[in-house]
């Protein structure tokens, strides 16, 4: 982005292109002029700078930095530090604890390698890209295959025989081609010695087409009693159905995947391109963020947003801070109030300073907190990973075991019939029924919720949820509306409640404030008269005034009528009343007198008692933290009964509370929608987003309630108790289903009873172990479920 910057200046001045190395800074690469009020004199050269930071820097150091003019490319990749060296770093999504500074494969399982802190413009994950294309490039091929293997004796198109090298041949870009990134990750784990799932899809589908290319190419190396309908039969269907399926399985998974990067793009994109500075000579520059130092001078204008932290040198205005703090009031801000970048200037024009760039930012330390906590998660099917570690010993060694006794000890064609049995037991020993039991009680699951108005992100939700015995929940937005709404004016010295309104109202047009807004909103639906203000003036952050009518009012807190001499006692406390229920007030005055009070508030949702209370009786603890005010949040916390409150938080407080509990041994459930609530939702063990809030929560979260109303987390937990449930009942039936299979594939009953179980039952009881798990799997559509 520098660089293209750079260039741009320069060709708007090309004849002092060729004075390029003069006209750099030095130190970040910036393009500056000979006009810089920022220059040096070093070995006989001037040097101009884009700042005195940079100025400082290079007299603190000039060989260093006058032997040649850095490119901007440099001062990137310095920017790219200051961010969080976190975007040069990858990992692996299943192993979390592998680290390397270049893309690559997973050395563990083979998975390719994401990024910690992904770019804002980072590509699609090619992953997902090659996965998508060998899938539907295939799938085509491989129901062609199941079609055939299933009819073709039936439609009488072709000879066996010839049907056999048709299958072979559609069967080899399916293999060879979609699967060979299986095969891969399963070699990989031989070399690795760290056997997993891949180990025996590989194995299976391997064993499965080998057998299958064998029986074509030569099928004269088999006995007469494995001939079926004039061939040996082939199971080159079962070897590509198995990979079109672990394919299609992977892309859900890859999207998933995909939404944890989306969280903290969502964050990043936050931060403005660019800013304004103000240099030493009263000149204005728009350069990019990543040129901002410590101490420049930038001008915030109204509707942009703040760059980075500072602190307002000059002008008073309203910031909307609720994509940071949850507070949906915007905030005065006034000369030597603080800054967070990222935050939207509403109103007023604001010099300030910064003080807090890069990694030092509020919004940076949140995006490396989201990183982190994410990142820390226990990959999905750890169980079903762990078991398979072992169970593709066991699967192999029978396998050997088989072929060497029937070999040796067999009946002849001894060697024949010890191939055809290990062949019999890696078949059946496919991972299909283990690979689906728990994927396959996922997808029902989530599509059972989704209709209920619950969207869960990852098997792990699913999995935490019915083990949650602490739920946190912040107050704007999840127990609250989350916008202002008028709750009552009062009126004194002979106005009335609804004349207060209506002043108020008629004054507030004006305004583009969201308290005006509320207020001017009440009076319309209660169809008062307004009439036009003029003189209109906004009192720095404290109030507004103008004449209506030809009278002088002001709207205001106790702070503009201070300034006004305006006596407020005689409503002081019915206006602490209503502070302590968590409402806004405001003081109307009239021609220099009291006239009356207006209170706004952030109502609560009528859902959120309901809800409280039935996620009481099934044994939660609830606790609030929220950014608010105390006594807001306290007030909000009496009101439904909520006993431990904790007001005022940031961010990184959410996130201390979450894991000191966690510490405690609670299994933690966090409900927020604002961004402040990203790093808690991220680390709780099941992280919880109102879907009215927004995207970064969303993304952050395991578990989405769509229509924002708390009663869905009841719904989700029924649903997480049914699917923990089914997974398990699948889990089991699929390994008792190996315990059974392997030892008949191997021929255990053989010497008592002759019968020798064929790759072609094997298959077909593969197949009907997998339409079993399906089965059972889709019995969660027919659970019962409170309405949300």
């Amino acid at each position: 982005m520098d660089t293209k910057t750079s260039t741009d200046n320069d060709e708007q001045r090309p004849d002092t292109s060729e004075q390029q190395p003069t006209l750099k800074d030095p130190v970040c690469g910036m393009t500056v002029t000979d006009q810089s009020a920022h220059q040096a004199q070093h070995a006989g050269k001037a040097f101009f700078f884009c700042s005195a930071k940079c100025l400082a820097k290079f007299r603190a150091e000039p060989d260093t930095y006058s032997q040649s003019s850095p490119p901007a490319a440099d001062a990137e990749k310095d920017s790219a530090a200051e961010a969080g060296e976190g975007a040069a770093l990858y990992t692996c999504p299943m192993h979390p604890e592998i680290r390397e500074d270049h893309p690559g494969d997973c050395p563990k399982c083979g998975m390719v390698l994401e990024p910690v802190v992904p770019e804002l413009d980072d590509d699609e994950n090619p992953e997902l890209a090659s996965f998508t294309r060998r899938f539907w490039w295939t799938l085509p091929l491989s129901v062609i295959v199941m079609v055939l293997a299933m009819f073709g004796h039936q439609l009488g198109w072709f000879d066996m025989a010839t049907q056999s090298w048709i299958e072979m041949i559609l069967s080899l870009p399916v293999v060879l081609w979609a699967g060979w990134p299986f095969f891969v990750r399963g070699v990989q784990s031989v070399i690795k010695r760290s056997p997993n799932m891949w180990t025996l899809i590989s194995l299976g589908t391997g064993a499965a087409f080998i057998y299958s290319v064998v029986a074509t190419l030569a099928p004269g190396v088999f006995p007469a009693s494995f001939i079926s309908m004039g061939r040996v039969a082939v199971y080159f269907e079962a070897a590509v159905v198995i990979i079109s399926l672990t394919l299609f399985g992977q892309l859900l998974e890859l999207k998933a995947r995909s939404k944890t990067s989306a969280a903290i793009k969502s964050l990043l994109g936050l931060a403005p391109k660019t800013a304004r500075r103000v240099n030493a000579d009263g000149s204005e520059e728009d350069i990019p963020l990543s040129h901002v130092h410590e101490g420049d001078s930038l001008r915030v204008r109204p509707g942009e947003k703040v760059p980075v932290d500072g602190v307002v040198l000059e002008g008073s205005s309203s910031l909307d801070e609720s994509m940071l703090t949850g507070e949906p009031l915007p905030v005065s801000k006034r000369e030597g109030d603080k800054l967070i970048g990222a935050t939207l200037n509403t109103s007023g024009a604001l010099l300030m300073r910064s003080e807090h760039v890069g990694s030092s930012t509020v919004l940076a330390q949140i995006v490396q907190m989201v990183a982190q906590a994410q990142r820390s998660k226990a990959p999905m099917q750890r169980m079903a990973d762990s078991v398979a570690a072992y169970f593709v010993y066991g699967v192999v060694g029978i396998a050997l075991l088989t072929f060497f006794a029937w070999g040796f000890f067999g009946p002849q064609p001894s060697w024949v019939y010890g191939l055809i049995t290990a062949v019999t037991v890696l078949i059946i020993a496919c991972p299909c029924a283990l690979g689906l039991a728990t994927p396959m009680s996922i997808m029902v699951a989530t599509g059972r919720g989704a209709t209920h108005g619950v969207l869960f992100r990852d098997a792990a939700a699913i999995e935490n949820l019915c083990k949650v015995d602490t739920l946190i929940v912040d107050k704007t937005g999840t127990l609250t509306e989350g916008k202002p709404a008028f709750e009552r004016s009062l009126g004194v010295n002979g106005f009335s409640d609804d004349e207060v309104l209506r002043l108020a109202a008629s004054l507030d047009q004006g305004s583009e404030h969201p308290l005006a807004a509320a207020i001017v909103s009440a009076a319309r639906e209660r169809k008062l008269e307004l009439e036009k203000a003029e003189e209109f003036d906004s009192a720095s952050g404290i109030g507004v005034k103008g004449v209506v009518a030809g009278k002088s009012l002001a709207i205001g807190n106790p702070a503009l009528m201070q300034q006004l001499d305006i006596d407020v006692t005689s409503l002081a406390s019915q206006a602490e009343e209503l502070r302590g229920q968590g409402a806004s007030v405001m003081h109307l005055a009239v021609d220099g007198k009291l006239a009356g009070l207006l209170a706004v508030s952030d109502p609560i949702k009528a859902t959120t008692a309901d809800a409280l209370d039935s996620l009481r009786k099934s044994g939660l603890r609830i606790i609030m933290a929220t950014g608010d005010g105390l006594t807001t949040a306290q007030a909000v916390g009496k009101r439904l009964g909520i006993e431990e409150v904790h007001g005022e938080v940031k961010p990184a407080d959410k996130l201390q509370l979450v894991e000191r509990l966690q510490k405690e041994g609670r299994i933690v459930a966090m409900v927020g929608d604002g961004i402040n609530d990203a790093p808690a939702l991220a680390k709780a063990n099941v992280g919880i987003a109102m879907g009215t809030g927004t995207d970064v929560a969303m993304n952050s979260a395991q578990l989405t309630l769509v229509k924002g109303d708390l009663r869905g987390i009841a719904t989700a937990r029924e649903l997480s108790v049914a699917t923990v449930r089914n997974m398990k009942q699948n889990l089991g039936f699929a390994f008792l289903y190996n315990m059974l299979g392997v030892p008949l594939a191997a021929g255990v009953l053989f010497p008592f009873t002759g019968w020798l179980l064929s790759p072609m039952i094997g298959a077909l009881a593969m197949s009907l172990s997998s339409v079993s798990v399906i089965s059972n799997a889709l019995r969660l559509r027919f659970t019962a479920l409170k309405p949300d």
